[in-house]
C-alpha cells in the first residue's frame, strides 16, 4: 500500500510520542493525540499558543532552537535525539528526546519547526532500577557476611550465658537475644526481597510522606487462601511494637481485622470498645502480664477465646501454667510465630466457639 501524504498525517496525528509543529513566530500549529496524552494539554489548549508553554522555562526553549540552528547536533536546522524536558498542564517535568528540524520556505527562510519528542521516564526508570539492582546485589552481600557473624555470636553468647547462669534464672538474657534473632531475620528478610526485586525487575511502593514513595521491602506473605480467616476480627496485645506489626501484616493479608494494643491495659480498653473473636496476646508485659490479661477478659467475656505467644524458654512467672489450669485456650510457643502454624490455630480455635 502506497504511503499518501493523509496516510502519513494520520499515522502522524496517533503516534504514541509527542509530535510538535510551530510556524515561523513559534506559534503552535500542530499538536498530536500522543502529545495531548503524555503532557495533558488538548488542541483547543495549545494550538495557537507560544511553543515555550511546553517547556520549564523560556531559557530551556531557547535553547533547543539554538540547539537546531547549530551544525552541533544531528546537522544544520536539525536536532537528532535532543535531551530537554517538557512542562506537562499538571507542572510534572518530562524528561524527551527531541529529533526535530527548521521548517523553510522556498527562499530559505525560517518557516516553522516540526519536532517528534520521546517520553524518556519509563526508559531512565529502568535503568535507575538496573543500577540499584547492582547495588542492592553488592549491599546485601557485604551485609549478609557480618549478619552470619552476629548471629554465630548470639548463639555463642546464648552458651556461655547458660552456663555461667547454672541454676540461676536467665529468661530476661534470652529474651534479649531472641529479639536479637528476631531484627537479624527481618534484615534477612528484607535483603532477600531486594534480591527478589533484583531478579524480576519487579517492585511496589508504598506511600512515606506526602506524595514521596519508597521502595516496599516489607516481607510478603503468601495467603492461606482459608476463607475461614476472612473478616476474623483480632486484637494482638504486645510491648514489642515490631511484633504487633508484624502479626498485623502476616493476618491483614489473610483477610483479617486487626487491631494492636501495647499492653494488657490498653488491650483491655479494646475490649470494651469493640468485639474481638479472638485475643492474641504476649505472656511478659509491663504493666499487665498475660495472666492478669486473661483471667480480666474471663471475667468481662468469658466465652471470648485468649491465645498466648512467648519468646521465653523458661515461663518463671508459671503465667502459661496457671492461665491454663484456668481454661486458656492454648499457647502459640513460641516467638518469632509461625505465621502458617498461627492461622491453623486461629481457625481452630474460632471454629471450635463458633460451633
Amino acid at each position: 500500500m502506497a504511503l499518501t501524504k493523509e496516510r502519513l498525517e494520520q499515522l502522524i496525528a496517533r503516534s504514541t510520542d509527542i509530535v510538535v509543529a510551530t510556524d515561523r513566530k513559534g506559534m503552535v500549529s500542530y499538536y498530536n493525540d500522543g502529545a495531548s496524552k503524555i503532557l495533558g494539554y488538548t488542541q483547543d489548549e495549545i494550538l495557537g499558543r507560544y511553543s515555550a508553554q511546553l517547556y520549564p522555562s523560556l531559557e530551556e526553549a531557547k535553547r533547543v532552537m539554538a540547539a537546531m540552528r547549530s551544525p552541533e547536533y544531528g546537522g544544520l536546522r536539525i536536532v537528532e535525539t535532543f535531551l530537554t524536558t517538557f512542562l506537562s498542564k499538571t507542572g510534572e517535568e518530562i524528561p524527551v528526546a527531541i529529533s526535530g528540524t527548521i521548517l523553510t520556505d522556498d527562499e530559505e527562510r525560517e518557516d516553522g519547526t516540526i519536532g517528534f519528542a520521546k517520553d524518556l521516564r519509563e526508559i531512565l526508570r529502568k535503568d535507575q532500577l538496573a543500577t540499584l539492582g547492582e547495588v542492592a546485589i553488592g549491599v546485601s552481600h557485604e551485609i549478609n557476611n557480618p549478619l552470619a557473624v552476629i548471629l554465630n555470636q548470639v548463639e555463642l553468647l546464648e552458651g556461655d550465658i547458660n552456663r555461667l547462669a547454672g541454676e540461676s534464672d536467665s529468661s530476661v538474657e534470652t529474651e534479649r537475644l531472641d529479639a536479637m534473632r528476631r531484627e537479624i531475620g527481618r534484615i534477612s528478610e528484607i535483603l532477600e526481597r531486594l534480591g527478589q526485586m533484583v531478579e524480576t525487575e519487579h517492585y511496589e511502593t508504598i506511600q512515606y510522606v506526602g506524595p514521596s514513595r519508597m521502595i516496599d521491602l516489607r516481607r510478603h506473605y503468601e495467603p492461606a487462601s482459608d476463607h475461614r480467616l476472612e473478616g476474623l476480627r483480632i486484637l494482638v496485645v504486645d510491648d514489642d511494637l515490631g511484633i504487633c506489626r508484624t502479626m498485623k501484616e502476616v493476618l491483614e493479608i489473610e483477610g483479617c481485622k486487626v487491631s494492636t494494643a501495647g499492653d494488657g491495659v490498653e488491650g483491655l480498653r479494646q475490649l470494651d470498645n469493640a468485639p474481638f473473636d479472638v485475643v492474641l496476646t504476649d505472656v511478659v508485659m509491663p504493666k499487665m502480664d498475660g495472666y492478669e490479661l486473661y483471667r480480666s477478659i474471663h471475667q468481662r467475656h468469658p466465652k471470648l477465646p485468649v491465645l498466648m505467644m512467648t519468646a521465653f524458654h523458661y515461663d518463671r512467672d508459671h503465667v502459661i501454667k496457671r492461665s491454663r489450669l484456668e481454661g486458656l485456650e492454648g499457647v502459640i510457643f513460641k516467638k518469632p510465630v509461625d505465621p502458617k502454624r498461627l492461622c491453623e490455630v486461629l481457625i481452630e480455635t474460632t471454629s471450635r466457639n463458633r460451633s
